[in-house]
């Protein structure tokens, strides 16, 4: 058993004696100081932990505790309104106590307790639902107002997309160094998208802007992770099948990391010598894919057939011609848009309407027209709630107030992706 999940194991008992005994019983004071003692067992390998209750799912810094599925206390600490959890390299005793009493009073009473100032009175702990830190105003709400006077909601935290873009970046650079992919690092960003994605009533896409060019293919990667996955919640796709296809989109371009970088951010259209090693890229992310990770299965058939066209064109060229799966052409379609919304630097980006249209004009012939006809009215219908999103917007996850859609709007010096037709890849 690994440190982190030592550690939560003892928190868990620590509040299950808590909830058990009166404040000063022995067997509390026990259970407290075990999941104190893990605690600095944890910070000798890291010093400032940090876990995020995302779903189902448990997350130490960017890996997910597969372990921890369906972990009874981290479900219970969700519904609490405590998604996450952040400890500095000094905690105090007497603080770590509080907390703990803290915690309790909030999965009793789904509030931060009796005393409202005790519970923002542990400055080595952070805790509660994902949020924006800051002013009251703007995108974030009223985060740093809410913590300071003990509102209900708790003291919100803030990993942004920028974690998840580092994540991304790593996962590749790992590849292009000859690593396997390794599974549970895709699966925990997909695990951080999904909760951004969605709030009390309205789903929010928390579409990425990079400004950098060697930086498209984590952007192209983000993006088309949310846009399948929302679109797959919008064709009333399976909760389960919906995160797969979430991973399936984050890693559809992995073999984009066998073509060399010159091909990719050169002036102008490749040459056809270059079309030869780009057109390689499918089948190179779908047998790294399977290397990996053979529960990837889904993922490595996406990576093969998202360049397969409806009509049988694109690449690579099927010998015995089939129908790709359907999760291919869900992605096949959000990867597509991406990239026509994404200046190259060999064309410029198209306005969003103009990308819809180029879905609509090759539906059936391109791209599957039931898929094409979905992805362009769900687009329509929350293009009224569009707001720009980087790499620094942290992920907003306070459930007091309603989400709108994040996309992107048109700038000419946003790239994302290299996936997709008209000039791209």
């Amino acid at each position: 058993m690994s440190d982190p999940i030592r550690f939560l194991n003892a928190i868990g008992q620590a509040l299950s004696a808590s909830s058990l005994y009166a404040e000063g019983h022995p067997a509390r004071q026990r259970a407290a100081t075990s999941a104190y003692e893990r605690l600095h067992e944890l910070q000798r390998v890291n010093s400032r932990p940090s876990f995020s209750f995302l779903d189902h799912d448990v997350i130490y810094k960017k890996l997910m505790l597969r372990d921890l599925r369906d972990w009874e206390w981290g479900l219970r600490l969700v519904g609490a309104g405590i998604e996450r959890l952040e400890f500095g390299e000094h905690v105090p005793r007497v603080e770590f106590d509080n907390f703990l009493t803290d915690v309790l009073q909030r999965l009793v009473s789904g509030a931060a307790g009796d005393n409202p100032e005790r519970a923002t009175n542990h400055p080595s702990i952070r805790f509660g639902a994902i949020g924006v830190r800051g002013d009251g105003g703007g995108v974030g709400g009223g985060g740093g107002k809410a913590a300071a006077d003990g509102d209900s909601q708790g003291e919100p935290v803030s990993p942004s997309l920028l974690e998840e873009s580092d994540s991304i970046q790593t996962i590749y650079r790992k590849i292009e160094s000859g690593e396997d992919l390794d599974a549970s690092e895709a699966e925990s960003v997909v695990a951080s998208l999904s909760v951004a994605m969605h709030g009390d009533s309205e789903i929010v896409m928390p579409l990425l802007q990079l400004k950098e060019f060697d930086q498209y293919t984590t952007t192209h990667s983000i993006n088309v992770s949310v846009l399948a996955m929302a679109l797959s919640e919008f064709v009333g796709v399976g909760a389960s099948d919906v995160r797969a296809i979430g991973v399936a989109g984050l890693l559809h371009d992995i073999g984009m990391t066998r073509v060399p970088m010159e091909i990719v951010t050169k002036e102008g259209p490749p040459s056809e010598a270059e079309w030869v090693l780009l057109r390689q890229h499918p089948i190179s992310g779908a047998r790294m894919i399977l290397a990996s990770d053979p529960q990837l299965d889904l993922a490595a058939v996406v990576a093969y057939e998202h360049h397969i066209l409806l009509n049988g064109g694109g690449y690579p060229v099927l010998h015995y011609p089939r129908e790709c799966h359907y999760a291919s052409r869900l992605v096949q379609v959000c990867a597509v848009y991406d990239a026509l919304r994404t200046r190259r630097y060999h064309r410029e980006a198209l306005p969003s309407e103009n990308a819809l249209r180029y879905v609509e004009d090759r539906a059936g012939k391109d791209f599957d027209p039931d898929v094409a006809r979905s992805f362009t009215t769900m687009m329509r219908q929350w293009d009224r709630q569009i707001a720009v999103v980087d790499t620094n917007t942290p992920i907003r996850l306070s459930r007091a107030t309603p989400r709108s859609l994040a996309a992107i709007e048109p700038d000419s010096e946003r790239v994302s992706g290299t996936s997709g037709y008209a000039g791209s890849f």
